[in-house]
């Protein structure tokens, strides 16, 4: 029996209709039901509608414990999906309750009920940093304590040591460190919001970097390495490192609408994070663009997916055709 955490999100439905139709006795933890449509709507476009009903639905929270035991009886293989995001620096304790204790208490289960593995769906905002002249990351690169990171990026890393421990224990493990996903369904959260945003005429641009990559890819990725021997080790999934002007100017053209004019440069993109922290303040919103989010935006480092590709002999969908499709769809 497989269990996957965060079924209802946009990699946890992808998730479940690939191993559904490998034809796999599934679990799928749910926190609220009204989000199970969403997962239903994935189906229907994938045209697989006929193996929703066979997903075995458990509610639960992996902050709570005791709906933990109830979902992990007879399961053998667990991939846990589940965490919170979020950039508002309002939200760092539920960041840390949801991303480290709720993996903590994952691990956990996986112990007591002898699961065999575990996949961790991570983050590349949890891998290491980069020194002075060096802009390659990869799954060596040490993490630095002293540089500056977002609140969701040490949730994901503190996450990560749990995993960890959890293999000091006896647990099989695998971790991947997804880039930003993009991936049809949930059109208000996650990536989506770029093409929304995109639709609405936002005008700005950066021309940092960033590592990319379909649901697809991850969900194959995922896969292949819980099948496999493969203990103990991380891999960066990140089909390509565009820059962000890139990313959007595709998909106006998708959309078939203006591309933003206005470049941001580093002084403008702190301006604003002050004027997103000050309105935060007046208006009682949260927080969208902070201090660690106007840094990454100009950030030109590279994500180095060589492992896995060597690992898996993978081949990545093409990024650029598949921003233009989904671009279409959401039209």
């Amino acid at each position: 029996m497989i269990l996957v955490t965060g079924a209802t999100g946009l990699v946890g439905s992808h998730l479940l209709i690939s191993l559904l139709q490998e034809n796999n006795d599934v679990k799928a933890l749910y926190r609220n039901s009204k989000h199970i449509e969403k997962v239903k709507n994935v189906f229907t476009y994938k045209k697989q509608l006929d193996l929703f009903d066979k997903i075995n639905w458990v509610e639960g929270d992996i902050t709570d414990i005791p709906s933990l035991n109830v979902a992990f009886e007879k399961v053998t293989i667990v991939y846990h999906c589940a965490a919170l995001i979020s950039f508002d620096p309002k939200d760092e304790d539920k960041l840390r309750k949801v991303n480290i204790e709720g993996t903590a208490n994952v691990v956990n289960c996986c112990i007591d009920f002898g699961v065999k593995k575990l996949c961790h769906v991570s983050s590349i905002a949890a891998l290491g940093d980069t020194k002075e002249g060096e802009v390659l990351i990869t799954e060596e690169t040490d993490w630095n304590p002293e540089k500056l990171h977002g609140d969701y990026a040490i949730s994901k890393y503190g996450a990560e040591m749990e995993v960890w421990r959890g293999f000091q224990e006896g647990l099989e493990v695998v971790i991947v460190n997804p880039g930003v996903i993009f991936g049809y369904g949930f059109p208000e959260q996650g990536s989506s919001v770029i093409f929304k945003s995109v639709k609405k005429g936002f005008p700005f641009y950066t021309k940092g970097k960033t590592g990319i990559i379909a649901v697809e890819d991850v969900v194959n990725c995922m896969i292949q390495l819980m099948k496999s021997n493969i203990n103990r080790q991380q891999y960066t999934l990140v089909a390509e490192n565009p820059t962000l002007e890139t990313v959007l100017f595709t998909i106006a053209d998708g959309l078939e609408v203006r591309k933003p004019s206005i470049y941001a440069n580093k002084t403008l993109t702190r301006i604003a994070w002050r004027l997103d922290w000050f309105l935060s303040k007046i208006i009682g919103r949260k927080r969208s663009f902070t201090r660690a989010t106007s840094k990454s935006s100009h950030s030109l480092d590279i994500y180095d997916n060589s492992k896995i590709k060597k690992e898996l002999n993978y081949t990545f969908l093409d990024m650029k055709n598949y921003l233009i499709s989904l671009s279409e769809e959401y039209k």
